[in-house]
């Protein structure tokens, strides 16, 4: 999952960095690809029981907190259900990277049970996603998933977290309003389409119309969305929801979206000057944060702790990503580039990109 925040791309430095970007490392590119060749096949047991427990979790947690009102249990309860669903929510990007029918009914069963009820539908980024791993595209401004925020003027990162926390409000309007609107207004369709169907953070962003197969998935699950968005405002507006229960509904919404973006703030380095990248280049701006750090399985669920090594193996199900880890720590020496994109933990890297875009702006 990647929220949407509307940030400015900035000029980079006037240092050359074209000379110090690495070329692809053949050893490490070859390792990756043999050494996983047998771990391709996502399993559809772990897929489903992993997704269905984390989104049973989730509405627990959420309903718990509900029924609990103002006590320490119902805080307790809140947090289990943001952390579960948003582990639930994270299935959206394998459902990008797994061929349609690989596990059979994932898709459709995911965007019922957590895409459509969370406003985050799959089609908001399928076709998005695989954008940001295009070889040519990655880090530049064609990449909708990237923006140099080490380079970006320190008030970016503030602005890139508020973003996600009023992302669900933002669905509310998009759903409710604006969709229905859009079926009587060409003009404002194309907005819709353009600006407001995609889990990106690069504004310059434009997003094609669909076609085929495709736009009918679009479609259903667009008018799943908006029949929800519209049906949850309404009863809130009768008061058969409580207004209270409908706020705790978009505060744990606003958690999952924000954690998510603490997620992202973290998944790269994001140094790159808009120039193209080689694959090893791309793959030491990425990051991975293994084992024996243990809090990553809570902010970086699904996979998302090898964010590095599944920019080398973007088809290899989140499930193998360990394993793949742990072939190529022992096929590789110690000085190999693969290493060089694990990072101790969350705090340290939040602080490095701090710093990276104090001096970025204080440059400019």
């Amino acid at each position: 999952m990647t929220n949407t925040a509307t940030l400015q791309r900035a000029s980079a430095p006037a240092a050359d960095t074209a000379t110090t970007r690495p070329k692809d490392d053949a050893a490490m590119l070859k390792a990756a690809a043999n050494l996983t060749r047998d771990l391709n096949v996502p399993s559809a047991r772990i897929y489903w029981a992993d997704m269905l427990s984390s989104a049973l979790i989730g509405y627990a947690g959420l309903f718990s907190a509900m029924a609990l009102h103002s006590t320490p249990l119902a805080a307790v309860a809140s947090v289990i259900a943001v952390l579960a669903l948003y582990r639930a929510g994270s299935f959206i990007h394998e459902l990008t990277h797994i061929k349609k029918n690989a596990v059979k009914g994932f898709r459709f069963a995911w965007n019922c049970l957590v895409g459509v009820p969370l406003l985050v539908p799959s089609f908001m980024y399928e076709g998005v996603h695989n954008q940001h791993h295009a070889k040519t595209y990655y880090g530049t401004a064609n990449d909708p998933e990237y923006l140099p925020l080490a380079l970006m003027k320190p008030w970016t990162l503030p602005v890139f977290m508020i973003a996600a926390a009023l992302a669900p409000i933002g669905m509310l309007i998009r759903f409710a309003i604006l969709a229905p609107l859009s079926l009587v207004s060409p003009k404002l369709r194309t907005l819709v389409v353009q600006r407001y169907s995609g889990l990106q953070i690069n504004p310059s962003f434009r997003r094609p119309a669909p076609d085929g197969e495709f736009a009918r998935d679009w479609r259903w699950q667009e008018t799943a969305c908006s029949f929800w968005a519209i049906t949850l405002l309404a009863l809130t507006a009768t008061g058969i929801i409580p207004l209270r229960d409908f706020l705790i509904f978009l505060g744990i919404a606003a958690g999952v979206m924000f954690l998510n973006q603490v997620r992202t703030l973290v998944a790269h380095l994001w140094e790159n000057d808009g120039e193209p990248m080689s694959v090893t280049a791309q793959y030491l701006d990425s990051v991975n944060v293994p084992p024996p750090s243990t809090l990553p399985a809570l902010w970086a669920p699904v996979g998302l702790r090898y964010h590095g090594l599944h920019h080398l193996l973007p088809g290899l199900p989140y499930h193998a990503l360990g394993e793949a880890h742990r072939r190529l720590c022992r096929e590789l020496d110690a000085e190999s580039i693969y290493h060089r994109s694990s990072h101790r933990g969350l705090s340290p890297l939040v602080v490095r990109l701090a710093r990276s875009s104090w001096r970025g702006g204080a440059a400019r």
